[in-house]
């Protein structure tokens, strides 16, 4: 089993630095469909696939129209239910 394939989690203040977005503006993005919405890790806490966020950015750097990046966005969150193993492909 490759250990590479497996999620991993990261929080809210390393998504801001990734993406270099204010906390107001990701939150923006996901309300729009633009970004994908954290998962719950417990009672307060949330944290993002790192997968799903390095696959946005690579998508802005590519110079993706907004309807593209949502339908990578939703693409990326029906993955998460057919993953349930824990890998991407």
């Amino acid at each position: 089993m490759d250990t590479n394939n497996f999620y991993q989690l990261i929080r809210r203040p390393e998504v801001l630095a990734l993406t270099a977005r204010s906390k107001s503006a990701l939150h923006l993005d996901e309300k729009a469909g633009l970004f994908c919405p954290a998962i719950s890790i417990g009672f307060r806490a949330v944290a993002y696939l790192k997968i799903e966020v390095e696959a946005v950015i690579q998508a802005r750097i590519e110079n993706q129209t907004p309807e593209q990046i949502k339908a990578l966005v939703t693409t990326l969150i029906k993955q998460r239910s057919e993953h349930k193993g824990g890998n991407y492909e």
